[in-house]
């Protein structure tokens, strides 16, 4: 049985009768002969072994052309580290799946998903943060015999003289004085409709009639004997459920809402957004209110403004004149306030937030969405169809600010009714 390759017959004559491999009888040493090419069988993929499992064969002719070495492991020289498949496509003998480019649509999907997760748990946060401090003191249901509804909200915005949480030193920088309890130092009706929001204030000196009342700590009924007195007795008498009752008894007008601060929150909420600029255009003093300006634009602090709008004594007009100036300096308040600058810059919003919540005291009916709702309609106030006014006044009674009925009539039905103001303030 022949165990040579085909074609390695010894025995054959056309070989001379030489033997390939076995030597040779002759003393002389043999010549070097010249091999014959034995093809490489190619090894089907999945029976491929080690490092270059998975590589195509070479083709025929090829001349092996590939840096092996008979005997060493495909990829290796001898001795050698594996050496580094060629790039190209894997299914050309590259080796690895082709690279590919960045996915930039799905990453931009997932971080805008991500940014509106994120400014959604920081908004409900806040939210539920802000509701939290509200102080629902003020029951509107204790109110008796209130008139009918109309369109749009209106709120009674007050501005107490209360001292609470301040020290002396407060009081004294502050000009405030040290007097107990609380009373209404400003008050005013927000009216927020289709047709713009109204602003009209009210005089504290106003003469009005103290309507029937049921005691809102007693529960005791308190008949109408007609008696007239300025109005922030009312509050000074039985708090804000019968200020309401009073307001509405001699305007015929419903309040939905009732909004109170103090003088400490007042002035933190100015220093809290860097202060107001306005535009005063006489110069003037007083000292009781601790008030001292010069005539032009200028940015007030917490004190300062707390001065301004507590300013009486220093004009001819006393109590109509502080008025205006407290309607001026609100608006300005809601207008520099109500700017992207504070309400996405969360080292103003926070502090401004948290100055004027600490000490806002509101009705058990308000909602924080109904408190935005009013800053934005105080905003507006100055602005597009907006309007400002002190309730029409027809003259004095004892000291006393006495309503113009017929005017305060109509101003009523046209805030009832949602239809542009067109009463104005003698």
């Amino acid at each position: 049985m022949n165990d040579w390759p085909d074609g390695w017959n010894g025995d054959r004559a056309d070989r001379g009768g030489e033997r390939y491999g076995r030597g040779s009888g002759s003393a002389q040493p043999e010549s070097a002969r010249a091999m014959p090419h034995v093809q490489r069988r190619a090894v089907p993929r999945q029976q491929s072994q080690g490092y270059d499992a998975g590589y195509d064969p070479q083709p025929p002719n090829s001349d092996y052309n590939t840096g092996q070495v008979y005997g060493s492991p495909a990829g290796r020289g001898e001795g050698g580290p594996p050496s580094v498949p060629p790039q190209g496509s894997y299914n050309n003998g590259g080796g690895y799946p082709p690279a590919h480019a960045p996915d930039w649509r799905r990453r931009i999907k997932i971080t805008a998903l991500s940014l509106v997760v994120v400014f959604l748990t920081v908004s409900i946060g806040t939210y539920f943060w802000a509701d939290s401090k509200l102080k629902r003191e003020v029951d509107l249901a204790k109110v008796i015999e209130r008139p009918e509804a109309g369109d749009g909200t209106n709120y009674l915005i007050v501005g107490s003289d209360s001292r609470e949480g301040m020290s002396d030193e407060e009081k004294k920088n502050l000009h405030t004085g040290s007097a107990e309890g609380k009373r209404t130092d400003s008050m005013m009706i927000l009216h927020d409709g289709s047709n713009g929001p109204t602003l009209v204030s009210l005089p504290r000196d106003s003469n009005v009639v103290i309507p029937s009342f049921r005691g809102s700590e007693s529960g005791k009924m308190f008949p109408n004997q007609g008696r007239e007195t300025k109005l922030n007795a009312a509050y000074a008498e039985d708090g804000p459920e019968l200020l309401v009752r009073t307001v509405e008894f001699n305007t015929g007008l419903r309040i939905d809402h009732y909004v109170e601060i103090g003088f400490a929150g007042f002035a933190n909420i100015v220093d809290a957004i860097g202060g107001v600029e306005l535009d005063i255009p006489k110069a003037f003093k007083d000292k009781k209110s601790g008030a001292d300006f010069k005539a032009g634009k200028q940015t007030l602090d917490g004190e300062q403004s707390l001065a301004y709008v507590r300013t009486r004594y220093a004009f001819a007009g006393s109590d109509l004149d502080r008025t205006k100036n407290q309607q001026k300096f609100l608006a300005a308040l809601a207008s520099q306030t109500a700017t992207p600058g504070t309400i996405i810059n969360p080292f103003k919003l926070y502090p401004t937030m948290s100055a004027g919540l600490d000490t806002l005291i509101v009705d058990k009916d308000m909602s924080l969405w109904s408190l935005s709702q009013m800053f934005f309609a105080m905003k507006g106030v100055t602005g597009g169809d907006g309007t400002s006014m002190n309730i029409p006044i027809s003259g004095s009674k004892g000291g006393n600010l006495v309503w113009d009925k017929a005017k305060v009539k109509q101003l009523v039905e046209q805030l009832n009714n949602d239809e542009k103001v067109t009463v104005t303030s003698n």
